[in-house]
């Protein structure tokens, strides 16, 4: 079997800057890391190769330094790792993104299953992975928090509860599955993983090696049907507290102050 998991890389959302005038976020403002949705699904892919014996490799789309996550998904036990990387693809939104990765699937081929996670952290739409579905004419689902078998021909899973009830859902692989964070808890890369890592070749693929596939208009900014118009921060709103002891002085010090009209 072979396991192909979408990974994004991202800025880290506690320091990044949002550049409010174009609409984008600033990725330079932060230093980069896998997804941490994306790396449940990594660990889901591991675990299946672990149990039924797999190859599993690992997709990303982004510059030339998106290769340390590629990097990091080998030391945390993936066996290869490709990086879909030029220039035209950037400002891609969710469509032109999928869009992009169905090509180089379909380029790369034969492939049994696809697992990403449920979204990303610096977009947060759960788009991406069902329109690479889509885009593949394959069947997919969302919110996965259990794999209860897999075949040579068929994946079934449960889909964590909706209204009250969960699905289990068979589907005919190929397929998709977008994984919740509930579905396992990610191991730590070993030592020798991570040096492991350092040496390992990291495939790139260019628009220019997609030419049969997809083409630049639908690549990129240009082939994005959504644009951001704005961008707001909140603003930070500050919050009076008030910290209640379990001791009666001090509660009656409490009312007391609350009796003369003491501002929370």
């Amino acid at each position: 079997m072979n396991i192909l998991a979408l990974v994004k890389e991202v800025p880290d959302m506690t320091k990044v800057n949002f550049d409010c005038e174009r609409g984008v976020v600033d990725r330079s403002s932060a230093e980069s890391e896998i997804n941490p949705f994306d790396i449940n699904a990594l660990q889901t892919a591991v675990n299946i190769k672990n149990q039924y014996g797999a190859k599993v490799s690992v997709l990303t789309m982004g510059p030339p330094k998106a290769e340390k996550s590629i990097r990091d998904a080998y030391a945390r036990g993936a066996d290869e790792g490709i990086l879909l990387t030029d220039r035209k693809f950037g400002g891609a939104d969710t469509c032109a993104t999928a869009m992009t990765l169905s090509a180089v699937i379909k380029y790369l081929g034969n492939f049994n299953l696809i697992v990403c996670g449920e979204k990303s952290v610096d977009g947060d739409t759960a788009q991406v992975g069902a329109e690479v579905a889509e885009f593949l004419d394959i069947p997919h689902a969302y919110y996965v928090d259990k794999i209860i078998e897999i075949t040579n021909e068929n994946i079934t899973v449960e889909i964590e509860e909706i209204c009250g009830s969960k699905q289990i859902r068979k589907m005919k692989l190929p397929a998709l599955i977008g994984v919740t964070k509930n579905i396992n808890h990610p191991r730590l890369p070993t030592v020798n993983r991570k040096l492991e890592s350092l040496e390992i070749d990291v495939k790139t693929i260019s628009l220019e090696d997609l030419s049969d596939y997809i083409s630049e208009e639908s690549t990129g900014f240009k082939g994005s049907p959504t644009k951001v118009s704005k961008i707001e921060i909140p603003r930070t709103i500050k919050r009076e507290s008030l910290i209640l002891r379990d001791d009666y002085n001090s509660f009656k010090e409490i009312i007391k102050n609350e009796t003369k009209g003491a501002r929370r």
